[in-house]
């Protein structure tokens, strides 16, 4: 039954000829069918490992690392960026945040000559307030550009201290080590903005307290407004300003009533953690994994192996549960091509950073080399390339 079911989905839906991820000729880590990764790097406080794995028929989830000057200006600060972007509705925005957010930190960074959570929040307001530019741009010829968002989600290491930031449901967790049993502790880090948790719905309710829609219960989901499981992003403008809902925009996409105010929001959760000697790692993923994956279950993975490949392990095993769901081999569940996959599970991507205490506590006096890494293989030159182990 499941292999006709296979079947029928790849006549449905066969892939055009273009490459599964887009990877330049000078990329750094490898590629295997679907799956690209980068199982060893080294950034400015540690070291690193990174995991893409493609289900969408165009790849909709975006990362990246960037470690060495977190400014526009020599002086620092210094540190390390790490940002997850899982796009929906197309790649469009998260390919966006990709290419904005991280110059946007800099330069408020630059402004104030520090780190601190106003840089952030301002960097997020810059890169929606230039994704809505460029939607206004195109309306005309691209209306479905409006119906286009994605999850943001950041973590920067500054000066031994850690800032999540986060809209939507895409997930942090802090490895950090129980010195008495040498057992690790999952700590997730970041707040989710998903209709599914309780206090979001109530959050929703209390914003729009004249729309009893505002949240509704469809095919077992909960949605905002019937269409969109998460309640904060990046871009979503047909939910965010009612210039974008009407036409050119396919009906489909459309609310049938106005709104005063906007459905979602682009204010991150931002929280502030002082590093500890004892925090060993951290992990940021979009929900493809955490669907599959606990806290606990992701952390224990990463503390009981070798460094070297964590977060294509962590991909591996989101990928055998989600074969094992589906009553299917693990061996046939890779074997599904892009778009089809869609059916089996989501786009993935992992980025696992080490923390070394020493590197860590002597942050502020580092100088070493910039690193520059998108998930998916698409390298950026910097001043210099950190040295790479693949």
């Amino acid at each position: 039954m499941l292999s006709r079911l296979i079947n029928f989905l790849k006549a449905c839906c066969r892939p055009s000829s273009d490459r599964c991820v887009n990877t330049g000729a000078d990329s750094a880590g490898r590629q295997e069918g679907l799956l690209w990764y980068k199982d060893s790097g080294q950034h400015l406080l540690g070291e690193f490992s990174m995991a893409v794995v493609q289900a969408n028929n165009l790849l909709e989830d975006q990362s990246q690392i960037e470690s060495g000057s977190l400014s526009l200006l020599d002086s620092g600060p210094y540190g390390t960026f790490v940002g997850v972007y899982d796009g929906h509705g197309g790649p469009e925005t998260a390919r966006y945040i990709n290419d904005h957010l991280f110059q946007h930190l800099k330069r408020f960074a630059a402004e104030q000559n520090s780190m601190s959570v106003d840089v952030i929040q301002k960097a997020f307001q810059a890169t929606e307030e230039g994704f809505l530019s460029l939607v206004a741009s195109q309306w005309l010829t691209k209306p479905q550009m409006s119906s286009v968002g994605s999850c943001c989600l950041v973590g920067v290491i500054c000066d031994g201290t850690l800032y999540v930031a986060n809209l939507g449901d895409s997930r942090a967790v802090l490895g950090r080590l129980v010195k008495a049993t040498g057992e690790v502790l999952a700590l997730q880090l970041s707040a989710e903005h998903n209709a599914s948790i309780e206090s979001v719905r109530q959050e929703l309710h209390s914003m729009h307290p004249d729309d009893p829609q505002i949240v509704v219960l469809k095919h077992n989901v909960w949605r905002v407004k019937g269409l969109i499981q998460i309640s904060r992003s990046i871009g979503d403008l047909y939910l965010k300003n009612a210039e974008y809902n009407k036409e050119p925009l396919y009906a489909k996409f459309r609310l049938r009533e106005p709104f005063k105010r906007p459905v979602l929001s682009a204010d991150p959760s931002i929280s502030v953690h002082e590093l500890e000697p004892h925090d060993q790692f951290l992990i940021l993923a979009s929900d493809g994994l955490w669907e599959h994956l606990s806290n606990q279950e992701a952390a224990d993975l990463v503390q009981n192996s070798s460094r070297k490949g964590s977060a294509r392990r962590l991909v591996k095993a989101a990928l055998q549960e989600a074969a094992k769901k589906r009553e299917m081999r693990y061996s046939d569940l890779k074997k599904i091509d892009r778009g089809v996959r869609r059916h089996f599970h989501d786009d993935i991507s992992v980025i696992v950073v080490f923390l070394d205490s020493n590197l860590v506590s002597r942050a502020s006096s580092l100088r070493g080399p910039s690193l520059s890494l998108r998930g998916g293989g698409m390298n950026f030159p910097a001043k210099s390339l950190a040295p790479t182990h693949s």
